[in-house]
């Protein structure tokens, strides 16, 4: 959920353990304004970026932050494999056309991938694919906005801030969730019919 930029006096950071390891979170009351492993080289980057715009302090707290609580408790399930689409609210914070990547990347179906060239054709600037990739690249939100799910357009893996090993475990993993899900759903009509097989009609 993408919500509207508005005056804050403060923003609070937590740390959220995760399988693929830690991961920085930092909100107001209301929404989330970054989510990122806490090894990317672009971290830094991503935190002073938010000064400027938003002009407040950012604080440690281990208060029950709406957002934060949310996301962490998200993430596990995502991790777990029981969430497909993340709800915790977000601001974001960029250029116009940065905004128009950025929910593009949210239309990628949990469980597939896109190349930027996909990308660039669906925000109709079908030769924009390197300016496409720099939006990516300052994308605030690891995992929730999920531009782990580009690859190359030969199907091979290609750059990401968390690191291509995670990149391709986040990939594998979505997709044997969905994998199971189908077979689920399949088991699921094999069971019926054979229960409607059961009782023949007269």
């Amino acid at each position: 959920m993408i919500k509207p930029f508005q005056k804050i006096s403060r923003l609070f950071k937590k740390t959220i353990q995760t399988p693929l390891g830690p991961m920085l979170a930092i909100a107001d009351t209301d929404a989330l304004y970054l989510l990122e492993f806490t090894d990317n080289p672009t971290l830094n980057q991503k935190t002073t970026r938010l000064q400027p715009l938003t002009d407040v302090p950012i604080l440690s707290t281990d208060m029950q932050v709406a957002p934060l609580v949310s996301i962490q408790n998200e993430l596990i399930d995502y991790f777990n494999g029981t969430l497909k689409s993340f709800q915790t609210p977000l601001h974001l914070t960029g250029t116009p056309f940065q905004k128009s990547v950025w929910k593009s990347l949210l239309n990628i179906p949990f469980g597939h991938t896109a190349s930027y060239a996909n990308l660039a054709i669906a925000i109709h600037k079908p030769t924009a694919f390197r300016a496409v990739a720099n939006a990516n690249k300052a994308n605030q939100f690891a995992i929730i906005i999920p531009c782990h799910r580009i690859i190359k357009s030969n199907g091979d893996l290609c750059g990401y801030g968390g690191g291509v090993e995670r990149k391709k475990w986040l990939i594998e993993h979505e997709s044997n969730y969905l994998v199971a899900i189908n077979r689920t759903i399949s088991n699921s009509f094999a069971s019926n019919a054979r229960t409607t097989d059961a009782y023949p009609s007269k």
